[in-house]
């Protein structure tokens, strides 16, 4: 009995340092999001790639240091990487302690049966909607998806058909939460529905890279002064001062260094960030940035 009101243990990392996803999403998940885009050798052509061994050791390496968010898609590394994580997960049979996102529209099939015959498997249909989240259960080895996103916008399907096929995955118990990524700002009826349920990514995203902002001289004047060379840690701790609900999905030097005020100020001097309309006009809201 005394256990049940024991205090929990001090984490092995700063991982364990579990936040509540959103306002309306009380799922907690690790500060730091591991993206699995890597994870498969078939893509090994086209970007950074590992083997099922090294995948292995990655993901124990993350779990052990009390790390449980992982992002994956339906098509990375050719089914590859949800293969494996499903893999893992069973291997080590710790599915009830992970939080996994995925993604439905990219084509994941026609490296299967060649491009003539994809037509259905890609897209934000309901039918492409459905056969790509049946599949994902499959080899993700899980009855249910913790987080499934809209991965883009490809402008075919109306926003009633993909709200209502997204509901319906929510009530059947295979989604417990939405997300929505790469999505111009502009179709606000799907943001809208989404904020209810979810997830967005928005102001500190890489969706701004139309306009990129270059400040790597900035970050790497703020790196030195914390001793360490990599700016990509500086511009993750400044997302993390300015956004309590930003996950970002790489370095852990992230989560050690603090900004001062006096610092963000800096950067954000160096290239202002135009936030854009509606934004502009009526000011961030200070429940989620500061």
């Amino acid at each position: 009995m005394d256990q049940v009101f024991a205090p929990a243990p001090e984490s092995k990392t700063e991982l364990g340092g579990y936040r509540i996803l959103s306002s309306t999403a009380g799922i907690r998940v690790s500060p730091l999001q591991l993206g699995a885009m890597s994870i498969g050798t078939a893509w090994s052509d086209l970007m950074g790639s590992m083997d099922k061994e090294q995948s292995f050791k990655l993901l124990d390496y993350f779990f052990d240091a009390s790390g449980n968010f992982i992002d994956t898609a339906n098509a990375y590394q050719d089914d590859e990487s949800e293969v494996w994580l499903g893999e893992w997960m069973a291997t080590r049979q710790n599915r009830d302690q992970m939080v996994i996102a995925t993604k439905y529209i990219t084509d994941y099939k026609s490296y299967a049966f060649g491009k003539g015959w994809i037509s259905n498997f890609c897209g934000n249909s309901r039918r492409s909607m459905y056969m790509s989240v049946r599949e994902l259960l499959q080899k993700l080895q899980t009855d249910w998806i913790d987080i499934l996103h809209v991965h883009w916008w490809d402008f075919t399907t109306s926003i009633k058909e993909i709200m209502d096929s997204l509901h319906v995955l929510v009530e059947q118990g295979k989604v417990l939460y939405l997300g929505v990524s790469d999505t111009p700002s502009w179709i606000k009826a799907l943001e809208e529905r989404m904020a209810k349920g979810e997830i967005l990514r928005g102001t500190y995203s890489n969706g701004q890279s139309e306009d990129e902002r270059k400040i790597s001289e900035a970050l790497e004047k703020i790196a030195s002064g914390h001793g360490t060379e990599f700016i990509t840690a500086i511009a993750l701790a400044y997302v993390r001062a300015k956004a309590i609900r930003v996950f970002p999905m790489t370095t852990f030097r992230a989560l050690s260094i603090k900004l001062s005020q006096e610092q963000v100020e800096y950067l954000e001097s160096v290239k202002p960030f135009e936030v854009g309309f509606p934004n502009n006009f009526i000011g961030p809201d200070p429940h989620v940035t500061a």
